[in-house]
């Protein structure tokens, strides 16, 4: 064949593959190549169709077999770098880019391209320097802008990236350009802003579900909940199978007490929550009818893509551990965006000030949320060692700062709750990682080793679902703040409460209340007379939901009352008003049931099989008042009756409560703090002796209070 008919066919190879048409250039390439076996360019085209056709083993072996034929191909290189990197392999992309961008520094889209294997390769920092030298040389590259913006937030410089956008988006409107301004002004808590930014990336792109969603996710956050609602059912109706849409839609569908439309979905996403996908989030999934082994299997599915994500950066941050030191003190750190005026907080500053004044322990907290000026976060703050602030920082920075400290147990308070930072754990920037208190359940996770719980909560017949190994506490797993003091509440009048009826109580959230407990409480209000439901207000459109469903259970809806939320210390002094709290389930009232109990409001609940299903229970167990944990939903229902229609029976019970809440134990956070520590350091003792983790159960030990 001439040359002259090779050269044309060659650019008919080209041809094809701008005009779309990745087969017909693949086949031409292919017949081609039999007859002109040593042309560098056309291996390279061949491997360039079989890229685009998604044949990426054979595109690498055309672009190899270019490179041999014609070493200094700047192309060739390029392209080999690419089949590289969508094979995993970004190290080898970076070493074969680091060499053409050597012989052609000014070439902006192989600088951007180089930038982008640093970033697979887990290389931020240095990514961030590339595609800024990428701009030096073409300020207008959109890529380049777009890329480096999505480097900083990852690397926690959100201001940085926003600013950065605003400047490219003044120049030329794109889509992608709003959806990463909307990200940054996410990471800095500007909720009504970003959610204005993914609404003029809908106008810009009416078809892409993304932005919807992602305007539903900010809606979401401002408790505006009827819009997000709007948002994402817009974003399903663009794309159905757009799954985390899904989950966000049925946790506001739950929150608006919308339980029809809740169950509907509740069945699909249940689908999605055992797929594997990891699409459903396994906090929500919490609050769904399902069992342990369906929890577990969402939470793991979730965890692998977390493991996904971490593995490149993982490898580049190689934590290795040494030994403890003998008679160094052993250091405990804790992670958690709850450490501010937020419910962990209230659970665990008196013991965290017990935990602190103990031998041979070096408590260490890791905030990952601003300081926000409350009490309780200078508390928490003076109660420890050291309190390490790493709001707004990446997972490998919070990660490269635990393992800086030395952390022989890092215990993650949060799990998969809102905010949480599991991929911080991923990375193993301490030998020994345990989960505790926030995430209620399993986190199905190979980088958490212990779930720190008790024997009521996780029953030996129940401990092969879940992935860690149990290391129970002798006591209620859940810690009080003991310094809280009850003071007088306003009479009942004050909050539209009948004064001489019985009031239950509950004071969950609105998600936790479906339809079979909210039945269950309306069977109790039927057999007690004049007694009221004293909730939380919900929300104008949840509220009128609860009244037609109590209308529908043959409930005159004026027997619900509806109070707003109020200051901790009021809302505590609130429940002395209350005769009997009337749990949910499968999830139930944690932090709220503490305080009820705390308050001397007696929690009655029903525990479940699932973690969420039995905290309640569990802090009955541990208080002595067992016959508060009805075995089933008749049992519930004729307890509470018992209790509504006999006020002397209800008296004896509150008393009951009042004396066991000073000699229980239940809240003797001096002893829980000892016991506390026992346990982290059976956990570390193991380690040391090469042991891999086992349940841990430590003996009952006398409480102080006793």
């Amino acid at each position: 064949m001439s040359s002259k008919t090779a050269s044309a066919l060659v650019a008919r190879i080209v041809e094809r593959l701008e005009g779309g048409d990745p087969a017909g250039a693949e086949a031409q390439a292919r017949k081609l190549r039999d007859t002109v076996p040593d042309d560098s360019e056309l291996a390279r085209l061949h491997g360039v169709a079989l890229f685009m056709l998604g044949r990426n083993a054979e595109a690498r072996g055309a672009f190899e077999e270019a490179v041999r034929l014609a070493p200094d191909s700047i192309e060739a290189r390029g392209n080999l770098a690419s089949a590289l990197l969508t094979d995993g392999d970004a190290d080898g992309a970076v070493a074969l880019l680091d060499e053409v961008v050597r012989v052609r520094p000014g070439d902006p889209a192989l600088r951007n391209n180089l930038a982008n294997a640093l970033r697979a390769a887990g290389d931020d920092a240095r990514a961030r320097d590339e595609y800024l030298a990428a701009l030096a040389i073409a300020p207008d590259h959109f890529s380049a802008i777009v890329n480096l913006a999505a480097t900083e937030l990852s690397m926690g410089l959100a201001g940085e990236a926003a600013a950065r956008l605003r400047a490219a988006l003044a120049r030329q409107l794109h889509p992608q350009a709003l959806l990463l301004l909307g990200h940054a002004l996410n990471r800095e808590h500007r909720y009504a802003e970003a959610q204005a930014v993914y609404e003029q990336a809908a106008q810009l792109a009416p078809n892409a579900a993304q932005f919807p969603y992602q305007a539903g996710l900010m809606a979401d956050e401002q408790h505006h909940y009827t819009e997000a609602v709007k948002l994402y059912r817009r974003a399903l109706q663009l794309d159905p199978n757009l799954q985390l849409a899904e989950g966000q839609l049925l946790f506001v569908l739950r929150r608006e007490c919308d339980w029809a439309a809740a169950e509907s979905l509740s069945r699909r996403v249940k689908a999605r929550a055992l797929d594997g996908s990891g699409s459903v989030d396994p906090f929500a999934f919490l609050a769904e009818d399902a069992t342990p082994a369906e929890q577990l299997a969402c939470a793991r599915a979730r965890a692998a893509r977390v493991v996904r994500d971490a593995h490149p950066l993982a490898r580049r941050l190689g934590f290795a551990h040494a030994p403890l030191a003998k008679g160094a003190l052993l250091k405990v750190g804790f992670l958690s965006a709850g450490f501010h005026a937020h419910a962990t907080a209230l659970l665990t500053a008196a013991m965290f000030e017990e935990l602190g004044k103990l031998d041979g322990i070096e408590p260490h907290l890791f905030a990952t949320t601003p300081d926000d000026g409350s009490d309780v976060r200078q508390r928490l703050r003076v109660a420890v060692q050291a309190f390490h602030e790493v709001s707004g920082q990446p997972a490998t920075a919070v990660a490269q700062h635990v393992y800086d400290a030395r952390i022989d147990v890092l215990v993650d308070v949060d799990g998969w709750c809102a905010g949480g930072m599991p991929g911080v754990f991923a990375f193993r920037p301490a030998p020994v990682q345990a989960s505790w208190l926030a995430y209620p359940g399993t986190s199905g996770a190979p980088f958490i080793d212990y779930l720190i719980a008790d024997r009521f909560l996780v029953p030996e017949s129940l401990q092969g679902f879940y992935s860690e190994s149990i290391a129970c506490l002798p006591r209620c797993y859940q810690p009080s703040d003991t310094t809280r003091v009850l003071g007088n509440s306003p009479p009942r009048a004050a909050f539209g409460l009948p004064e001489r009826a019985t009031v239950f109580a509950s004071f969950n959230n609105s998600w936790k209340l479906n339809a079979a407990s909210f039945s269950r409480m309306c069977a109790v209000l039927r057999e007690v007379p004049r007694s009221v439901l004293w909730l939380l207000d919900y929300g104008q459109e949840a509220n009128a939901r609860l009244r037609d469903a109590a209308r529908l259970r043959g409930l005159d809806p004026q027997r619900l009352v509806f109070s707003p939320s109020l200051p901790h210390l009021q809302h505590l002094a609130r429940y002395q008003l209350a005769d009997l709290f009337l749990d949910t389930n499968p999830y139930n009232a944690h932090t709220t049931a503490s305080d009820a109990v705390w308050a001397g409001c007696p929690v009655l609940t029903c525990p479940g099989e699932t973690f969420a299903s039995r905290v309640a229970g569990s802090l009955n167990h541990h208080l002595g008042m067992p016959e508060l944990n009805a075995r089933d939903d008749k049992a519930f229902i004729d307890t509470a009756i018992r209790f509504g229609n006999d006020r002397s029976v209800l008296a004896a019970l509150r008393e009951r409560l009042a004396a066991l809440r000073k000699t229980s134990g239940l809240f003797d956070m001096q002893a829980y703090a000892q016991d506390f520590a026992t346990l982290m350091h059976a956990m570390h003792d193991r380690h040391l002796q090469n042991l891999p983790p086992q349940t841990l159960v430590l003996p009952r030990q006398t409480s102080q209070l006793e």
